[in-house]
C-alpha cells in the first residue's frame, strides 16, 4: 500500500467518537520517504480546519526550528500526529481514541520507515515510548527501539505558555542535526 491510498482510506475513518466532531481528518505532510519523522499528539483548530497537522502558532514555531536545522516538512521530513481528528477544546485525546488511531501511525511509519522519530510533546513520546517518559528529565536524548531513534522534546503549543524551555528545544533540535548526520543516508 503506498501513502497516499492509506490517506484516502483514512479519510473516511469512523473508528472512534472523534469522527463526529472533525472538519477535517488530519493524515499527515511531508515526504513520503522521509527519514525523520515527527509525531505529535492531535490537531488542533487550525489543524482541522486546514487538514494539515501543525499548522497553527505552534506549527510556525515548529517550523522555525526545522529551518534552523535545514529541515523541512517540504524537502526531508514527515509530520503526523496520534490521533488524527481533533479532540474537542484541545483537550488530550482519551486513552481509547489514541487506541483507535493508532494502526493509522503504524502503518505510515511501516510505510515511511523512517530512521529516526521525534515525539512532540509528553503524549506523543509516552504513546511511543513508554508510559513512564518523562520529556522534561529526557528531552534531546535517543533511544534505540527496533533498529529506529526515538528522541523527544517539548511540544511546540507548550513552548507558546512557557517560552523559558526555547533555548532546551533548540538543543534538541541541534542534537537531532547531529545524529541526522551520523545515521541517515541523505545528506540535508
Amino acid at each position: 500500500m503506498e501513502l497516499e491510498n492509506l490517506r484516502q482510506e483514512c479519510l473516511n475513518c469512523r473508528r472512534c467518537g472523534l469522527c463526529d466532531t472533525r472538519t477535517n481528518v488530519v493524515f499527515g505532510q511531508g515526504v513520503p520517504t522521509a527519514e525523520v519523522m515527527f509525531v505529535g499528539e492531535g490537531p488542533g483548530a487550525s489543524e482541522d480546519e486546514q487538514g494539515l497537522p501543525f499548522v497553527g502558532r505552534s506549527g510556525q514555531l515548529l517550523d522555525h526550528y526545522l529551518e534552523a536545522v535545514d529541515l523541512s516538512r517540504d524537502t526531508n521530513v514527515y509530520i503526523a500526529n496520534i490521533v488524527k481528528c481533533r479532540p474537542p477544546q484541545n483537550r488530550d485525546p482519551l486513552p481509547e481514541e489514541s487506541t483507535a488511531c493508532m494502526p493509522w501511525l503504524r502503518q505510515q511509519f511501516q510505510l515511511i520507515r523512517p530512521k529516526i522519530v521525534v515525539c512532540l510533546g509528553r503524549i506523543a513520546a509516552q504513546q511511543m515510548m513508554g508510559p513512564t517518559f518523562s520529556v522534561s528529565r529526557d528531552h534531546g536524548k535517543f533511544f534505540e527501539k527496533q533498529g529506529t531513534l526515538f528522541m523527544a522534546t517539548y511540544h511546540p503549543a507548550a513552548l507558546l505558555r512557557y517560552p523559558v524551555n526555547k533555548p532546551a528545544v533548540f538543543g534538541d533540535f541541534v542534537a537531532l542535526r547531529e545524529k541526522i548526520t551520523q545515521v541517515c543516508d541523505h545528506t540535508y
